[in-house]
């Protein structure tokens, strides 16, 4: 039996239009579907929707070649299904990553609890025992949470860009949009997605600001750097086509031009410059992680940074902050100098 993914608009707004079948009939699988069509109704994005349905595609074609079947019942679940589960994966042939495991069996559990609140896999050999969380620094309130059955994730080290590869890579691009993309980037820390979301009336040049969407629609407004203003009013008033789509960045060729740019268009511009500067590291989330080593650098504080992020936990910023032990020198010797230290006395 094969299933797959597929997406059907819907006239209401109760259903998810992303939804997981047999491939052969269309019959639908109920226990997954009714749980996107619960994060739909909370207003989940569609991406966020289609990594879950992608996620739970790879779950039940497991089950079905253990149980012959996708249907699953609370008497079929064991305490050992989810480590069972995990056991499959990291037996694969090459495995994947930690990462990725941890999120389909994340996502395997919550559509579990959601269609099987009292079943035995809940439980799975105490993984599933309360624990106190508290935050980062002492911010914010300790709450409750579940222990999950996870796999050891290796610490990704993403290291900035270095001025002279800023430098080098900037130089390669000959047009104000591009150079406003990458400026967003790196002198803003937006997101890709979040520079492909904008739209013209977003960018508020006179005051120096920019509206931002984040991930759940969240919105922000980030002070603009002053180069990125200057880019970003070049490319308005002599770049970009009119008529135009409702986007900011849009393509300047070709038979798509005047529509929103796509994120296969920005990796293939990102592409083309990787090759063009010889820089491998080059891509829009190195920019970001640049982006939040040179805040630091320039003594900004870790909520200051949560918040021009975007990030709704400072323990995600954590992951960007980069103290290299230069870095831990030159800050002690700027601290120590500013303290009053008592002056010992030689006898």
């Amino acid at each position: 039996m094969k299933f797959r993914v597929i997406w059907q608009k819907t006239s209401s707004g109760a259903y998810s239009p992303i939804h997981v079948v047999e491939q052969a009939t269309g019959q639908s699988i109920g226990w997954i579907n009714r749980f996107l069509d619960r994060e739909y109704v909370r207003r989940l994005a569609d991406k966020t929707l289609y990594s879950y349905a992608h996620s739970l595609l790879h779950f039940v074609r497991w089950w079905e070649s253990v149980h012959h079947t996708g249907d699953i019942s609370k008497a079929d679940l064991t305490e050992s299904t989810l480590l069972d589960y995990v056991r499959f994966q990291s037996g694969r042939q090459p495995p994947p990553s930690a990462s990725t495991i941890n999120d389909r069996v994340a996502t395997a559990d919550r559509a579990l609890r959601n269609e099987f609140p009292d079943a035995p896999c809940q439980v799975a050999h105490g993984f599933h025992q309360p624990f106190l969380h508290r935050r980062p620094m002492g911010l914010g309130r300790p709450r409750f949470e579940l222990s999950r059955l996870r796999v050891k994730e290796p610490r990704l080290n993403i290291i900035p860009l270095s001025v002279d590869e800023v430098a080098r890579f900037w130089s390669s691009f000959h047009n104000a949009r591009d150079l406003a993309i990458v400026g967003l980037m790196l002198m803003q820390g937006l997101r890709s997605a979040e520079v492909l979301a904008l739209n013209p009336e977003d960018v508020l040049l006179s005051e120096g600001q920019l509206r931002v969407r984040g991930k759940s629609n969240k919105l922000r407004f980030l002070p603009l750097a002053p180069e990125t203003t200057q880019l970003i009013d070049h490319y308005l008033r002599l770049e970009r086509p009119d008529p135009c789509s409702a986007a900011l960045f849009v393509v300047l060729k070709g038979p798509a031009r005047g529509t929103r740019m796509t994120p296969a268009g920005l990796r293939s511009l990102f592409r083309y410059h990787r090759q063009t500067t010889g820089i491998q590291m080059t891509n829009p989330h190195r920019f970001r992680h640049t982006f939040a080593s040179d805040m630091v650098r320039a003594g900004i504080s870790l909520p200051a940074l949560m918040q021009l992020m975007g990030h709704s936990d400072i323990e995600t910023t954590m992951h960007y902050v980069q103290v290299t032990p230069q870095d831990v020198y030159l800050q002690y010797a700027r601290a120590a100098a500013q303290c009053i230290h008592p002056q010992p006395r030689i006898s």
